[in-house]
């Protein structure tokens, strides 16, 4: 089976400990993302394939014999083949087939060796000429329909077809079942439907096989059709109930369904089973995240790090879950080392300001705020997050540009019309100060009572009496 899927990140959301009301909010729909809206995530992994082993030739030496007084060349070679001597086969066969042209089985043995030693051209050929010799052998035309496969040649799905409806020469339910697996990899992308009927083919004929299973739940996953996917899934647990890719598969179903305690369940399960795969943890970690479990969180994300240190994603979203758990300096850290690999990454250093705004360090906020909008200037949340820092560094002109700033990317909220009335305020401008306040009162609709009884006494200060 395929490696473990992973669940799609994230980004943070940063607040400042200011006086004005709910600073936090003042990015708005544009912040960094954070792990607690990972609800939103689709399925960024792409929800790998399991291993398709369907794509190697088959071989049974009965396929040949027909005729007991087959050439004695032939014999040897496919002697020579069981030895994985292909070099010594090839030109014995090649003297059959210049012999006896409709010798189909040494054309079969011949598009074997050819495989084998890599010769994807030949090797079609050699199976082409086997197929027109005698039509109605199965592993001629399997193999040819997974040469072809291999070679992207849309005559493939003709011969895998005509496989699954021949008989093969030993093993039949087994060979069966791996000519409609192989049909069904090929159709996923144009036949969807199609592919699902051959994996369920393929089920039938191989019960205790999770591979069909798994394919299928992957295809129904990425079709959005989730509840047949889920019961796909289960049913590869009762196969094999040590499956990560259909307990990943579940976990990802029910987080998109916000069926966090199946979900959580579910990853649980995966982490004991097993503990050695960051993928588990971090997907347990990100699940944690979402239902505010900062310091569980925490402990699978640092978990997952010790067993794939290197993994920047992970390294990410820890770095998000120290700010939201109050761990201010380990985000720092954490942040400082993420840019220093990634220096042009404006995410990270939005990140990294909001490490410093939480420290109460304006002045490296403001640095990094304004870093990070220079290499992105449409990342609107951030010209809220730089006017929260300007604002405490005194910089008022500074403060009152980023706000401007970010209108163009965010609507209006009543913290954006507060912060600039009190920048305004702060530079004697009282006409748009007044403005501003006025603004600010029309839509706090009493959400904000503090600022609101502020907004109130200022105005009555400094707007001209009648």
């Amino acid at each position: 089976m395929a490696g473990n899927r992973q669940l799609c990140r994230r980004g943070s959301c940063g607040d400042g400990s200011l006086t004005c009301p709910s600073r936090a909010k003042l990015g708005g729909a544009g912040s960094p993302p954070a792990l607690v809206t990972l609800l939103a995530f689709a399925l960024c992994f792409g929800a790998s394939a399991p291993a398709q082993t369907t794509g190697r030739t088959v071989r049974h030496h009965t396929v040949a014999v027909e005729d007991s007084s087959q050439p004695p060349e032939l014999t040897q070679a496919e002697a020579a083949i069981e030895k994985k001597d292909y070099a010594a086969a090839e030109p014995l066969l090649k003297k059959v087939v210049a012999a006896a042209p409709g010798n189909y089985t040494a054309w079969f043995d011949l598009g074997f060796v050819y495989n084998a030693l890599g010769n994807t051209e030949e090797s079609i050929a050699a199976y082409r000429k086997s197929v027109d010799a005698k039509p109605d052998v199965f592993e001629s035309n399997l193999n040819l329909g997974l040469m072809l496969v291999k070679a992207g040649q849309p005559e493939a799905e003709q011969f895998l077809r005509a496989a699954t409806a021949l008989k093969p020469t030993s093993q039949v339910e087994e060979g069966l079942a791996r000519a409609w697996l192989s049909l069904a990899h090929l159709l996923e992308a144009t036949k969807p439907d199609d592919a699902l009927a051959a994996y369920r083919q393929s089920a039938a004929l191989k019960p205790k096989d999770p591979e069909p299973h798994l394919a299928a739940g992957l295809l129904l996953e990425k079709g959005n059709h989730f509840a047949d996917a889920e019961q796909e899934y289960k049913q590869v647990l009762a196969i094999d109930p040590q499956s990560a890719d259909a307990l990943t598969g579940l976990a990802n179903i029910y987080m998109r369904g916000r069926r966090f305690t199946d979900a959580e369940a579910t990853l649980r399960q995966l982490v004991a089973l097993h503990p050695d795969d960051p993928g588990a943890h971090m997907q347990l970690g990100r699940m944690f995240a979402i239902a505010g479990q900062n310091d569980e969180a925490i402990a699978e994300l640092q978990a997952a790090l010790k067993i794939a240190p290197g993994d920047a994603g992970a390294q990410r979203d820890l770095a998000d879950l120290y700010v939201n758990a109050g761990k201010y300096d380990l985000a720092e850290v954490l942040y400082r080392s993420l840019l220093a690999a990634n220096p042009k990454d404006a995410v990270l250093h939005q990140g990294l300001g909001h490490a410093f705004l939480k420290q109460r360090k304006f002045p490296e906020a403001q640095q990094e705020f304004l870093a990070a909008v220079n290499l992105k200037p449409d990342l609107g949340s951030a010209y809220g997050d730089l006017a929260i820092a300007a604002d405490e560094n005194k910089n008022y002109e500074l403060a009152l540009k980023a706000l401007d700033a970010r209108a163009r990317y965010l609507p209006e909220i009543p913290v954006s019309y507060f912060m600039r009335a009190t920048a305004y305020d702060h530079l004697r401008d009282y006409k748009a100060a007044a403005e501003n306040y006025h603004h600010f009162l029309e839509v706090a609709n009493g959400q904000f009572p503090d600022q609101e009884w502020q907004a109130r006494h200022r105005l009555i200060a400094i707007e001209p009496k009648k």
